[in-house]
């Protein structure tokens, strides 16, 4: 804002719907305040992608998969039904920039077509190999903490609506903003609780500005 930049764009994660996980929690406030700034000024315009997992990006977890095949070792999933969505990063890149061209400070959400179960990814990747599906173990480690079986887009009060671009939607949240003063008390609180490394507290105080933070991670 002080620089005078036109546009600004969060990306944030799925993760942020329903948070479960510390995560999760820091998008979801992160997301809250970023559209409070609309009000709050008008130089900047503040917009936010939200969307799931990246093939082939650094936290995907496809290349895990493909070193445990090609090493011989099990494969490891947490559990037999859960699922996540999946795009390329050609698909996530293009509709990161077609957001910007909207002239909306909103969330855009991007569709991210049906779920896949990771198991069935896992098997395809298997057979991909050139292996039977009993050639090659697949372990089930079990859910880590605050991890969830399925992942949402929306929350219970965002209504979506179609742009002039294929695959991309605007969010309307039907939620109050912060205040200039509200954002530096959340910001100065946090930055507070953070010196004490106190992970409990940090979780307990996360939860005070996103209520819906249900996880214990």
């Amino acid at each position: 804002i002080e620089a005078g930049v036109k546009n600004f764009l969060l990306v944030s994660t799925d993760k942020a719907v329903n948070p479960s996980s510390v995560m999760g929690a820091t998008k979801r406030l992160a997301e809250k305040i970023t559209l409070s700034l609309n009000g709050l000024q008008n130089r900047t315009i503040f917009r936010i992608t939200r969307f799931g997992n990246v093939i082939g990006s650094r936290g995907s977890v496809i290349p895990l998969f493909m070193e445990q095949i090609e090493s011989g070792r099990p494969v490891t999933v947490t559990h037999k039904d859960i699922e996540r969505y999946f795009m390329s990063i050609r698909e996530a890149a293009r509709l990161v920039i077609e957001s910007l061209t909207v002239d909306e400070g909103r969330i855009f959400v991007l569709d991210m077509g049906r779920p896949v179960k990771i198991y069935d990814l896992v098997k395809n990747l298997i057979k991909m190999y050139g292996y039977e599906e009993d050639e090659v173990p697949v372990v089930f480690t079990g859910l880590r903490p605050g991890e969830k079986m399925y992942e949402e887009l929306l929350t219970g009060s965002e209504n979506l609506k179609k742009t002039v671009f294929n695959k991309l939607f605007i969010s309307y949240e039907n939620g109050g903003s912060y205040s200039k003063e509200e954002i530096k008390k959340i910001l100065s609180g946090l930055e507070e609780i953070i010196k004490t490394y106190d992970r409990n507290m940090i979780k307990k105080k996360l939860k005070e500005f996103v209520p819906e933070y249900g996880g214990t991670d």
